[in-house]
């Protein structure tokens, strides 16, 4: 026999058919990851539910009212979130305030109107706010220095930092400054009276 005879009946005698996949245990195991993926989002929907309650005390914001007088500034944009001033991850969800939407804002003299279509509105007056500043960050949202216009306002005995971001990035400045500047006046009132 020669040598390529003898190869070729070696490389027959070794070929064997495709092994049959086990669907049993295919299936089984995609039925295990389907599982283990929906417990992990029932665990954070539960966990979102907890924070919640947690946040039970604080008092609900006010509602928007029906009639707003002129506004100083208005913008549309995405509310991102809020949280406890200060401390940028400490997201804050009672009353729907974790809620990120589509948000439409008007500053007003009487304070601030944030109108969330398939969220709840809510409105800041302006005694209860406390100063704006461009940030980067949010619970859940980094953007570049300077990319989010955070609001901090009161809510009952609790300070509040809220995030948007405009459509046209370039309104934050004239924001900051509006709001600060009507701080500043309420401040100056406060300690005339």
């Amino acid at each position: 026999m020669t040598p390529t005879a003898i190869l070729a009946a070696g490389l027959a005698a070794e070929r064997k058919s495709q092994e049959v996949t086990d669907w049993a245990a295919r299936i089984g195991w995609v039925v295990g990851l389907l599982l283990f993926v929906a417990l992990l989002y029932w665990l954070m929907r539960e966990g979102w539910k907890w924070r919640a309650v947690l946040q039970s005390d604080l008092p609900e914001p006010h509602p928007v009212p029906e009639v707003l007088p002129e506004p100083r500034l208005s913008l549309s944009g995405r509310y991102h979130g809020s949280t406890t001033a200060g401390q940028w991850l400490d997201r804050i969800v009672a009353h729907g305030l974790g809620t990120r939407s589509r948000a439409e804002l008007t500053l007003t003299d009487e304070g601030l109107a944030v109108v969330r279509p398939g969220a709840r509105d809510f409105f800041v007056p302006a005694a209860d706010l406390r100063g704006a500043r461009l940030d980067k960050g949010i619970a859940g949202k980094v953007l570049t220095e300077g990319g989010l216009l955070v609001i901090t306002w009161s809510c009952g005995e609790k300070s509040i930092d809220s995030g948007f971001r405009a459509d046209r990035a370039a309104e934050h400045p004239a924001w900051v400054e509006a709001i600060d500047h009507m701080n500043q006046t309420n401040t100056t009132e406060g300690a005339d009276r």
